[in-house]
């Protein structure tokens, strides 16, 4: 999973930084507004984590921002506010979580497992359970090869983002471009989705 911190206090941002990243997690931070939208303007998240009390605003109006611009990434609020009002309008935009200020980083971990373990990724008439790895389209289970779904998880999982060739070769059993494209061209006619070659690069399944 990819995560944007935003978090203006150096020390809590860093702190989070190094624990989440051992855990696993790629993390990308930010200690201000303007270097979060930067970074979710270039880049393709699975969680934001957003510290509510920033010094240019707060980052409820942020994600009120981000939610304009189509951008439904799952998001938990870091807060050392108890505002009903606040948090109302944090889960009305679609927050998932509210974590109080001071905590210990291993109640963030288990939060963002527990909201996470049964996560389940929509893309048009699509919808993928990580967990059972079952693929539905419009309640109808779709079968997939092996192959075919580690490479369709690849994309939908980084959705938005181009996925270098190297990297999908991964989820093949025997490495080729024709291996790769034969592939791809399956999931394309099972699914109903365009998945774009990106020449000298790899492919991308575009957001929506």
């Amino acid at each position: 999973m990819r995560l944007l911190l935003l978090e203006d206090d150096h020390i809590l941002n860093e702190t989070l930084h190094l624990f989440l990243s051992k855990e696993g997690y790629k993390v990308d931070t930010a200690l201000s507004i303007e270097e979060a939208e930067t970074l979710t303007f270039n880049n393709s998240y699975d969680l934001y984590l957003l510290d509510i009390n920033l010094p240019q605003g707060n980052g409820i109006d942020l994600l009120k921002s981000l939610r304009y611009a189509e951008d439904t990434t799952p998001t938990i609020f870091i807060t050392a506010l108890t505002d009903m009002n606040s948090m109302s309008e944090g889960f009305k935009l679609g927050a998932i979580d509210y974590i109080k200020k001071p905590f210990d980083p291993q109640e963030l971990l288990i939060r963002i497992a527990a909201k996470f373990s049964t996560c389940t990724l929509t893309y048009k008439h699509l919808e993928f359970d990580p967990k059972s790895q079952i693929i539905r389209s419009e309640g109808a289970i779709i079968d997939l090869g092996n192959v075919q779904l580690k490479i369709f998880e690849k994309l939908l999982s980084q959705c938005g983002s181009v996925i270098k060739k190297e990297e999908l070769y991964e989820c093949l059993e025997h490495i080729s471009d024709t291996a790769l494209r034969v592939a791809i061209t399956k999931i394309k006619q099972k699914l109903d989705i365009d998945i774009k070659n990106i020449r000298g690069k790899g492919y991308i399944l575009e957001k929506l």
